[in-house]
């Protein structure tokens, strides 16, 4: 438990260096990017005065290194500044935005790791048979196909064609979301015990979250089979055999566990990523995400917005990579806490 301990603590102080140097690169990005966010935020007709002025106040005319003073000095009171698109403090919109496209990732992560992993398994321990091949063609389709392009497909046949699935939004209308704990509809709706709301937001999660999670699940199956294939011909489940073990347990106790490292370690890559590249899963569906916020936010040049949500996003990522690293470690304690072994 010490040494676990130690291992977190070493690693969110690796981290703070980490998003000072994202803050910086993101910082830069967005105000050298063309453009006069001030004139973008008051629009064409405003009097050149009134950019002006807005400008000042952004400290747009001051040298790069005084504005960023300016902003990481509000940043550390949790203080990002005011949305030019929204008008609204950034810190409220991503506390608003961010918990609709966790619960979105989060779901997708339970389809992407169950099915994944299951398919992958089945692959692997049926190789080069009508199974594996199947599985494989399947796969290939997932990973070459686009989210949103899966999107659409279930659209059309779960919604216009079998009409047996919401579209839009995270809850049908009318219906009265619960009392707000964690922003999480469906969490939220379970701690209040509104069922019926519950399974309306389940309904609505469903499409968006298979869609998303329809790629990374296709490249897990094909990890977990390679990895599955290669371990199956070591000189220890040679040797298991031999002792005449069970087939079943040689696959489940000896087999999978250490087949599972490279799949854990991508599978937390890909959760991340669902967070960030959501925008037109989160568009199509009518998805009040924090991903589809900061694609408007940068569209419209929203420089306080832009730098907020890649600091979130690279913050789960960190999470995604210590939760990785301790999850690995479980699974094979050969692989210390300690190594330099990491998936960033």
């Amino acid at each position: 438990m010490g040494r676990t301990i130690k291992f977190i603590a070493k690693r969110l102080a690796f981290s703070v260096f980490v998003l000072v140097g994202l803050s910086i690169l993101i910082f830069v990005i967005a105000r050298v990017m063309p453009g006069n966010p001030a004139r973008m935020a008051l629009g064409a007709r405003a009097p050149e005065w009134v950019v002006e002025r807005l400008r000042e106040e952004m400290h747009l005319n001051e040298p790069l290194y005084v504005q960023y003073y300016y902003w990481a000095k509000g940043a550390l009171h949790g203080n990002f500044g005011i949305s030019l698109v929204t008008r609204r403090s950034v810190a409220n919109d991503i506390k608003a935005f961010f918990p609709a496209s966790l619960e979105l990732a989060l779901y997708a992560g339970i389809f992407m790791g169950i099915i994944g992993i299951v398919l992958g398994t089945i692959s692997g321990w049926y190789a080069n048979t009508w199974v594996d091949n199947l599985v494989r063609i399947i796969s290939y389709m997932g990973i070459v196909t686009p989210s949103f392009v899966f999107a659409i497909f279930f659209v059309l046949i779960f919604s216009y064609v079998l009409e047996i699935l919401p579209t839009i939004g995270r809850l049908t209308p009318g219906v009265v979301p619960p009392p707000s704990v964690t922003g999480v509809i469906t969490f939220d709706a379970l701690i209040t015990g509104r069922f019926d709301v519950f399974f309306d937001a389940l309904k609505h999660l469903l499409l968006p979250a298979i869609s998303l999670a329809m790629g990374p699940l296709s490249q897990e199956a094909r990890i977990t089979r390679a990895s599955l294939v290669d371990n199956v011909q070591k000189d220890y489940i040679a040797s298991e055999r031999s002792c005449g073990i069970p087939e079943r347990t040689i696959m489940f106790k000896y087999l999978l566990k250490p087949s599972l490292i490279p799949t854990i370690t991508i599978y937390g890559l890909d959760f991340a990523s669902i967070l960030g590249n959501a925008f037109l899963v989160e568009l199509i569906f009518n998805w009040p995400g924090l991903s589809r916020y900061g694609m408007n936010a940068m569209l419209q040049k929203d420089l306080n917005a832009i730098t907020a949500v890649v600091l979130v996003l690279g913050l789960v990522f960190i999470i995604a990579n210590i939760v990785v690293d301790l999850t690995v470690g479980y699974l094979d304690p050969r692989i210390g806490l300690g190594t330099e072994r990491s998936s960033e």
